[in-house]
């Protein structure tokens, strides 16, 4: 299945260099780009792309703003359940964006001095459904919950009710930003079988991937920062 990009980007170079990029690969298509964020969401509105890339920073309508329309528009659209997956392109994988571009839904971060094949692997991975989480973006959570909460003691939290003691077991260790094969060696499973677990775990909790599991277990105090 072809995957339908458009990449929203206030500087055309870079919009040009990533296109030609990804047009160049046989199962992904650039169907459109834009210039800043307003437009930006009214090409994904017409054009229904499978992934858009999103400049953080842009003039107008930023990346945060844009992604936020994008990911929360038309709810009773017959195709709500198809909105695409927005992957943010960030020149620093400490931008104050972060946090908050998680939150509202972005699969994910990349930076844009990241390699050709990095970018073309990240939208085969968030087309997929899965998070691009890197571990730099997975400390900077972490950091922000710390921030929020420097008291490190806290009375237990029970897990949640929707949860095995098992998945309990798998979010924890994907907030502790392990990947897969990691938790796997941890918890003595198959590999397949954690990520049996982890569709269930997002599915229970009604969460959309990987990012949103991690955000998920430190705002509940499942998880705290520092805790090993």
């Amino acid at each position: 299945m072809t995957i339908r990009v458009i990449i929203v980007d206030d500087q055309a170079m870079v919009r040009a260099g990533f296109a030609a990029l990804l047009d160049a690969q046989p199962d992904i298509d650039v169907v459109g780009d834009a210039a800043d964020g307003r437009q930006g969401v009214e090409l994904s509105r017409r054009v229904r792309p499978d992934v858009v890339l999103m400049d953080v920073r842009m003039p107008e309508t930023d990346g945060l703003e844009a992604a936020q329309q994008i990911l929360t528009t038309d709810e009773d659209d017959q195709d709500a359940d198809h909105r695409p997956k927005v992957l943010m392109l960030t020149t620093f994988d400490v931008d104050d964006y972060v946090y908050e571009a998680l939150r509202v839904g972005a699969s994910g971060f990349l930076l844009k001095d990241a390699p050709p094949a990095d970018l073309i692997a990240a939208v085969r991975v968030v087309a997929g459904g899965d998070a691009l989480l890197a571990p730099s973006v997975t400390r900077r959570l972490i950091e922000e919950f710390a921030r929020q909460r420097p008291d490190p003691r806290r009375t237990p939290v029970p897990r949640p009710r929707e949860l095995t003691p098992r998945e309990t077991e798998v979010l924890e260790l994907i907030a502790r930003g392990l990947s897969n094969q990691e938790i796997a060696g941890t918890l003595f499973l198959a590999e397949q079988t954690v990520k049996t677990h982890i569709g269930r775990v997002l599915a229970k909790l009604q969460l959309r991937d990987r990012a949103q599991a991690v955000i998920f277990a430190y705002e509940s105090g499942l998880v705290a920062p520092g805790e090993r």
